[in-house]
């Protein structure tokens, strides 16, 4: 099985900042792309910022120059967010493109809340 965890979600005002973090465990070989995609209320769940495994990333435009994709090691990335707007507000989830022995596959954590208040 696999485990990605998400932290690092909560409320903060228009302007302020939050850093999610993602942390994966199991039966993993390797890891290639890592994301954070979100979900606003009523809304299709779409993707913030992406990071392969030799550190490229990819933004939303909507996220570019406010959000900063990273990855501490193969299990662990993060997504700081700045100047974050009331567009912003969602649950926000990680997901990974997992190699495990004989098969690679796409998870997902549950997600964390992130509400930003104007």
């Amino acid at each position: 099985q696999v485990y990605l965890v998400e932290s690092g979600g909560g409320l903060v005002q228009a302007g302020g900042s939050l850093r999610l973090s993602c942390t994966a465990s199991g039966s993993i070989f390797s890891i290639d792309d890592m994301g954070w995609y979100r979900q606003a209320p009523g809304q299709q769940r779409e993707l913030a910022a992406r990071i392969t495994s030799g550190g490229t990333t990819t933004y939303a435009d909507s996220v570019k120059g406010r959000f900063t994709i990273s990855r501490a090691n193969a299990k662990n990335m993060y997504l700081r967010m700045y100047s974050l707007k009331p567009e912003d507000t969602g649950v926000y989830y990680c997901a990974a493109n997992v190699s495990r022995a004989g098969s690679t596959g796409a998870f997902w954590g549950q997600g964390t809340q992130v509400t930003v208040s104007s």
